[in-house]
């Protein structure tokens, strides 16, 4: 048998300069594997490499086709460019794979839906535009399709090269690879490319409620950008789709995750997608998957083929090819309604290299039995110390309650820190200094975590230096003190039907992998052995949340530049830090206090944190860099009109509407200075609706800026022409109907007010919506530029129906 050290001995300190090499391995694991995986594409194929693979996706076709599209300019809903140019791009690029098909297996129906409608009771179209393509194998009789969407149209002066023109150009290469296959497609791919989603999703609803295909296609892929680039992630997927994730896992690429898909859903990320209209109105079951990486240029003119990342394309396109061919032969679509089981479920890559996914189900099984098993691991560590030191079972759990209580502190602290921060900097006008040097948010907001993690448990243990427990078991209490609070965590997250529980869960799950190695091999008994199977426990764990950290950053950093001013940007920012450093650094900190001079290392962290905010209130935390990560803010020159009943002017005045979209609308001095007078919606207005009637824009916000300025915008077509086409006395007492005719360019607005003594009973509108007091509408047009006819039936208390009873601006 072995001897056991006497426990009034102190096992000797690690000399200090070995905690330097500790802190390197975890930066260069980080660097090495985590940002080459985050960051990582597959090589093109070329046209060269389509002789030796017939059936993959062509990365220099599919460039060819974006390069011609985004030649095109802006593609804004009702252009030229959108309903003419683009339309025309799009079908020869159908009609071409047509006719160099594999015709004696697939056959290719096209169609060119124009459709008119209104969605959401207040948001008018006429004319927009949809190309489909229905791929399927001759003597097909499946009922059931699966839908590929995207769009083609863009923001204003943006070329949608990221936003939505590559993936236009994946869909018409996937097409043209799967219709020049010998198959075999059992259920039919309809190809949906839409032209009217920038201005509310209103091609996608207008396929889904009229096209005959609609009501066939079952599953969808949907496929838009947040980004220019990168790897397209899949966050947003439907409860019944369970069965779906074990196609998608088998993809080449993977990229996936709930907690994303969650954070969507809570509405943290300010976006919507056509997934919402085939989801609540076509009933579909499927996946919403978009470019993340490089939000600086979304919706800006630097969303352009020169920035997209070509490699991102064959990143895509293999992805999409493959779930197209699978979810085409699946035999879970000839019955679809027998897979749907009606629960939310867990999914996520690791590095990109794999999936995991399970039922919410199995998601609350596995916690639990993962935070039982590492209690037991806790209460048997915590039995063998009693016995080890000869002290009773009492004493040691008090030792490990008081333990517990100062690794909470610790976190509380660090987290109250790193908060405070944030609040300090907006306060002192010094918000986003990270917005373009992302790397000042380590120093900022993840190193007081980091410092208060340290001090607190080296100053206890400095003052309990001569308890019985020697050095390695006192860290350990603090180890099992920190997996405890993880499991209060993750059993609250879970019996709270939040799936982000599963991040807790996997830090809990390694380090009692590492608690129950120790009990075995008794390495815990053996001075600092015990750290060995602790830090081999906390790389994967590392591996996995700096690599979730590391998107969710891409994702959020250029979200706060386009989310308004009203929130302080830095707390979203620091929040995010705050929990990923209680993950990434809660049981590594820890092990810090087996090397000498402890309090000076944790003290550098600190240091790092005092160091990053003298940068950031310096010039290199200026938030903004031209081109890479620019400014947003948008300039409207309006003009308003206000009609009476009988559409005559009442009212003509014009503005220029500056609109804040993040925390700096100071910046914009070069703008504001220009004119005499800038007045704050908020101070012009006693509330938001009162406000759109007063100063209406559809960007609105309380914290932006009207500029009065003489001159109306000068508009390169027709201005908005309401006309009173007929006025006719209905049998209903003392009510009136006023016909009207709207016409002018393709993107219009008009807001419609009865006054106290009249009411509207009717109208051509939704008429769910009749009780509201004031209406706003908006009108788009695509194709088709016909004068839009409405009539509104008004029913006055008296009988004077005079014309100032009604008024449209």
């Amino acid at each position: 048998m072995g001897t056991q050290a006497p426990l009034h001995v102190q096992h000797k300190k690690l000399d200090w300069f070995y905690a330097p090499c500790f802190t390197a391995f975890w930066i260069v694991l980080y660097m090495a594997v985590v940002l080459q995986q985050v960051n990582h594409l597959p090589t093109p194929l070329t046209l060269q490499d389509e002789f030796t693979q017939p059936d993959s996706f062509i990365t220099e076709r599919a460039e060819n086709v974006l390069l011609n599209l985004t030649n095109l300019g802006p593609r804004v809903v009702g252009s030229e460019a959108n309903e003419v140019e683009a339309v025309t791009l799009i079908l020869d690029q159908v009609f071409k794979v047509q006719n160099e098909m594999n015709q004696d297996y697939f056959d290719i129906e096209v169609d060119l839906q124009v459709v008119s409608g209104q969605y959401m009771h207040t948001s008018l179209y006429h004319g927009v535009q949809n190309i489909l393509a229905k791929l399927s194998a001759k003597n097909n009789t499946s009922t059931n399709y699966l839908l590929i969407n995207s769009h083609f149209d863009s923001t204003p002066k943006s070329p949608g090269a990221s936003d939505d023109g590559a993936m236009v150009a994946v869909m018409l290469e996937i097409l043209r690879v799967m219709a020049n296959s010998k198959g075999p497609l059992e259920h039919p791919i309809v190809f949906l490319f839409n032209g009217a989603e920038e201005d509310g999703l209103l091609a996608s609803y207008g396929f889904t409620t009229q096209h005959k295909w609609a009501k066939n296609c079952k599953v969808i892929i949907n496929l838009d950008a947040a980004g220019s680039g990168g790897r397209e992630i899949l966050f947003q997927s439907i409860s019944e789709s369970s069965w779906l994730m074990n196609y998608y896992s088998k993809v080449t690429h993977p990229f996936a995750n709930a907690v994303l898909e969650e954070l969507f859903q809570f509405g943290l990320v300010p976006s919507a997608t056509d997934f919402r209209n085939f989801r609540d109105y076509g009933g579909m079951q499927g996946f919403d998957m978009a470019y993340i990486q490089n939000g600086y240029v979304y919706h800006t003119e630097f969303d352009s083929f020169k920035v997209y990342p070509k490699a991102s394309l064959q990143n895509t396109g293999d992805n999409v090819l493959s779930l197209a061919k699978s979810l085409g032969n699946a035999p879970e679509m000839r019955n679809i309604n027998n897979y749907g089981n009606m629960e939310h479920f867990i999914f996520f890559d690791f590095l990109g290299w794999f999936m995991v996914h399970y039922t919410m189900n199995t998601n609350l099984i596995v916690n639990i039995l993962v935070c039982v098993a590492a209690l037991i691991a806790i209460v048997i560590s915590l039995c063998w110390i009693s016995k080890r030191a000869d002290l009773s079972l009492l004493a040691i759990v008090a030792q490990f309650m008081l333990t517990t209580f100062i690794q909470t502190l610790s976190l509380a602290l660090g987290a109250a820190f790193s908060i405070l921060i944030s609040y300090v900097m907006d306060v002192i006008g010094c918000s986003m200094t990270w917005f373009s040097n992302n790397w000042l948010i380590c120093g900022l907001y993840f190193c007081p975590v980091f410092f208060f993690l340290g001090i607190l448990p080296a100053g206890f243990l400095e003052y309990t230096k001569k308890y019985a427990l020697p050095l390695g078991l006192r860290i350990q209490l603090f180890l099992h003190s920190h997996c405890l609070i993880l499991i209060v965590l993750t059993i609250s997250l879970t019996f709270l039907n939040i799936r982000s529980a599963f991040m807790f869960m996997v830090a809990v799950f390694f380090y009692a992998a590492a608690l129950i190695g120790n009990l075995i091999t008794q390495l815990h008994n053996k001075g600092s052995w015990f750290a060995i199977p602790v830090i081999v426990s906390q790389i994967v764990p590392f591996l996995y949340f700096s690599y979730v950290a590391e998107y969710l950053y891409f994702i959020f950093i250029p979200v706060t530049g386009r989310n308004g001013g009203a929130s302080n940007p830095d707390l979203l920012i620091a929040l995010i830090a705050v929990i990923f450093a209680i993950l990434l650094s809660g049981f590594l900190i820890p092990l810090y206090l087996l090397f000498r001079r402890t309090r000076s290392i944790i003290l550098c962290s600190l240091g790092v944190a005092i160091l990053f905010m003298i940068l950031a209130i310096r010039p290199i935390g200026t938030p903004y860099t031209p081109k890479l990560a620019p400014q947003r803010y948008t300039v409207q020159h309006a003009n308003q009109l206000y009609h009476n009943a009988d559409g005559s002017i009442r009212s003509n005045e014009s503005a220029i509407y500056l609109y804040q979209q993040d925390r700096h609308i100071d910046i914009a001095e070069e703008v504001i200075v220009k004119f005499k007078a800038a007045h704050e919606t908020s101070t012009v207005c006693n509330n938001e609706a009162t406000c759109q009637l007063d100063r209406p824009s559809i960007f609105y916000t309380p914290n932006s800026l009207w500029l009065p300025v003489n001159e109306p915008p000068g508009i390169p077509y027709e201005r908005p022409v309401l006309t009173l086409t007929a006025k006719t006395i209905m049998n209903t007492p003392n009510t009136v109907r006023y016909n009207y005719t709207l016409t002018g360019p393709d993107h219009m607005m008009f807001f419609i007010e009865p006054k106290t003594s009249a009411k509207i009973i009717n109208w051509s509108f939704d008429k769910t919506i009749l009780s509201r007091k004031e209406l706003v509408f908006t009108f788009v047009h695509g194709k088709n530029n016909d004068a839009f006819e409405f009539f509104i039936d008004l029913e006055c208390h008296s009988n004077n129906t005079n014309t100032q009873s009604l008024e449209i601006v």
